[in-house]
């Protein structure tokens, strides 16, 4: 009897989001918001709570992560990273500061104490690699002269995840300093002998791994990635670093073909993952930090296009490219709830989850608006700010022309 209740919730739960995806393709939204309310709607204090296939939606949530940094690794050879790294570096140090920083300092604000300080940093930081991807295509703007910033911006906060996630892990699991600085050490370590190995013998691995039967690839590939992920969460080093990991040591047609395989899997899994998020949080909790959450995308998305606009400076873009450059980084979205969501496992503070959901919800909405009308909206008011002159006028009666033909 209870096998038969778990097939039919979780069969239910995977017809809904695909009628969601449907949905949400048809107007060219992101699924995110959709498949968070789907959790609010069933989880813990919603319309139908869910019971028997709570489990089994909590192991799919943790392959989805796994799938959402497996994937990221896989778009990135080791040379790619390392170029980017020493050619942008600066830009991921104003990104992380102009991000980060508002983050950390709400949840300080709102007293929820050190731990929650860096993990809500985390959740403000990271944008969206997939919304933004998705974007960018419906926009027609993957071949403009401002995509490599967009793309350089993303290489390097998924390389800071690397880093970063090792020590979200260590505090939420409530490690002293010697422990956190060890697990550190670890992570660093893993991640720059990984490196290490895919520059130098990438292609012996991806030899390895390779086989003309695509069944037999997707099976060594997804299995080698979870053992690395459940061997790097043993030890304290977080199961996704251990995933990006093993995606950054594939290159090649390994890589590609990979990457072909994996794609449905990472979809369905992905879209559990965010359900079971909002499962675990009560929409209750979400009236009392709206407000809060509504302040700190509005600062965010501000310095999002600080960060982009600042990046294309650097790289010799135009103005008009530089606002799409900031306009096109402003939606978060998976990452920013993976973080959350390690906070929320740990109970490290009840409000967090509900204010990163109500934070993603607005941003993954906002930032394809923001994509596409940061730039025409700046112009128009640039323009303004400093119209053209005129020949054979003077300063005053150029002011008046154009008062004039703006009907003002």
């Amino acid at each position: 009897m209870h096998s038969a209740v778990l097939l039919i919730e979780f069969g239910s739960i995977i017809l809904g989001l695909g009628l969601l995806g449907r949905f949400a393709a048809r107007f060219r939204l992101s699924p995110i918001p959709l498949y968070l309310l789907a959790g609010l709607a069933f989880g813990e204090g919603g319309l139908l709570p869910l019971g028997a296939s709570e489990e089994f939606v909590s192991i799919g949530a943790e392959i989805g992560v796994i799938l959402l940094l497996l994937m990221l690794g896989l778009e990135y050879s080791a040379g790619d990273l390392v170029t980017n790294l020493k050619a942008h570096y600066p830009s991921g140090l104003v990104d992380g500061a102009l991000n980060a920083l508002p983050g950390a300092a709400a949840a300080l604000l709102l007293g929820w104490g050190p731990v929650a300080a860096v993990v809500l940093a985390g959740v403000t930081w990271i944008s969206s690699s997939g919304v933004i991807a998705k974007v960018l295509g419906d926009l027609g703007r993957v071949g403009n002269r401002e995509t490599p910033v967009i793309l350089s911006v993303l290489v390097l906060e998924d390389l800071a995840m690397a880093v970063y996630l090792p020590i979200v892990t260590a505090l939420v699991a409530g490690a002293g300093l010697l422990a956190g600085s060890l697990t550190l050490a670890i992570a660093l370590g893993a991640a720059g002998l990984v490196l290490f190995v895919a520059v130098r013998y990438g292609r012996l691995i991806s030899r390895f791994v390779s086989s003309d039967d695509p069944e037999k690839l997707l099976l060594v590939v997804l299995g080698l990635t979870i053992l690395v992920a459940g061997v790097a969460q043993q030890l304290q080093v977080s199961a996704a670093v251990g995933a990006f990991l093993v995606g950054i040591a594939l290159s090649g047609e390994v890589a590609e073909g990979a990457h072909t395989l994996l794609s449905p899997l990472r979809d369905l899994f992905a879209a559990v993952f965010f359900v079971f998020f909002g499962l675990h949080t009560d929409p209750a909790s979400i009236p009392p930090v709206l407000l809060p959450a509504l302040a700190l995308a509005l600062i965010t998305a501000a310095t999002k296009i600080a960060t982009g606009y600042w990046a294309a400076r650097r790289a010799g873009i135009s103005p008009k490219g530089r606002w799409r450059t900031g306009g096109a980084l402003v939606a978060r979205g998976e990452f920013s709830i993976v973080i959350a969501g390690l906070a929320v496992s740990a109970g490290i503070e009840p409000s967090l989850g509900p204010l990163a959901t109500a934070y993603v919800l607005i941003l993954v909405i906002l930032g394809p608006l923001t994509a596409r009308y940061t730039e025409p909206l700046a112009t128009r008011l640039t323009a303004r700010r400093h119209p053209p002159e005129t020949p054979g006028l003077s300063s005053s009666r150029v002011t008046e022309a154009t008062v004039g033909r703006d009907g003002g």
